[in-house]
């Protein structure tokens, strides 16, 4: 299991090379210049060129690059081109608030997701499951922002129950404040999630042992949560951990839409800024973030299937 652990974080060193270089590549490429936006627009010709001397930026890219990642290697993302205030300081703030919104989120898409993807596989072909399947494929499909919109007009402003904006202070107006965007951010994960669990339900469903516990008097509550779903779960577990992974690092128009202060918001207002530590800072945090979730749900595998835990044992 170790060994196995280890070579899981060992992977995070490439996918974070090739994820800073390619962020670091089309930021030095897009219009803008950092120089400008620190000083001003007033500023003159002989003051930006210093500051562009200054932060590195008259440097060819790749020794840009490899400047970088040096720092980043001793744990120095750099300060931000905005504020200059330290990006790790900033990251660090952000993000559990990014961690609070994609836990709710996932909570919306387990809550929605796995009833309805068992009810559509007990009831497989059938009126039923043709709505399920549609409603999953609608949460799919449709985009988060535009459902964020659609939900703000209703529950915000024409009933005036739920807050539009905003992460409110205390527990009942955090949790008030959190309704909407969990909701828009879980709903497409919502579907996913019904999809894989019905594909995976109707795998375990035709087995022998399903026919012969009914077959012994079990009641079907209990034939379908302990024999069903329990043997139907690692497929679920894959899905529900991408998943995850992807509202930490995905929730960026949800965050803008309900101007929720997340590492995505974050990101996005530096995007617009060219604030090139600030946004590589975020990249590289939700990468890694991204990884380690992949590897717990890894782990997770083991305590669901005995069957893997050995194999982690012989160190696959």
């Amino acid at each position: 299991m170790h060994k196995y652990i280890l070579k899981r974080l060992l992977m995070l060193i490439p996918v974070i090379l090739g994820v800073t270089f390619i962020v670091f590549f089309i930021l030095n490429l897009s219009p803008g210049d950092p120089a400008a936006m620190i000083l001003g627009e007033q500023a003159t010709a002989e003051a930006l060129e210093m500051k562009r001397e200054e932060l590195g930026l008259n440097d060819p890219l790749l020794v840009r690059y490899f400047n970088y990642m040096k720092d980043l290697l001793r744990g120095d993302m750099g300060v931000s081109y905005r504020n200059s205030i330290s990006v790790w300081e900033q990251v660090i703030d952000r993000f559990p608030n990014t961690v609070v919104l994609a836990i709710a989120g996932i909570l919306v898409a387990l809550l929605i997701g796995i009833p309805l993807g068992i009810l559509s596989a007990k009831k497989q072909n059938t009126v039923i499951d043709n709505i399920s399947m549609v409603l999953s494929l609608i949460g799919v499909s449709m985009p988060n922002f535009w459902f964020g919109l659609l939900v703000v007009m209703l529950f915000a402003l024409k009933l005036g129950w739920l807050p539009s904006q905003g992460m409110g202070e205390g527990f009942v107006p955090l949790l008030l404040s959190l309704i909407l965007p969990a909701l828009t951010l879980g709903t497409g994960s919502a579907g996913t999630i019904a999809r894989m669990t019905r594909s995976s339900m109707l795998e375990v469903i035709r087995q022998d042992y399903i026919s012969t516990a009914r077959a012994k008097g079990v009641d079907e509550r209990t034939v379908t949560y302990q024999h069903m779903l329990r043997n139907a779960l690692i497929p679920i577990i894959t899905a529900v951990g991408l998943q995850f992974g992807s509202l930490l690092g995905g929730a960026m128009l949800t965050e803008t839409v309900f101007s929720w202060p997340g590492l995505g918001r974050l990101m996005v207002e530096n995007i617009k800024s060219k604030d090139i530590p600030m946004v590589l800072g975020c990249v590289v945090f939700l990468a890694t973030m991204f990884t380690i979730v992949n590897l717990v749900v890894d782990i997770i595998y083991a305590f669901v299937d005995p069957r893997i835990k050995s194999l982690y044992k012989k160190g696959r």
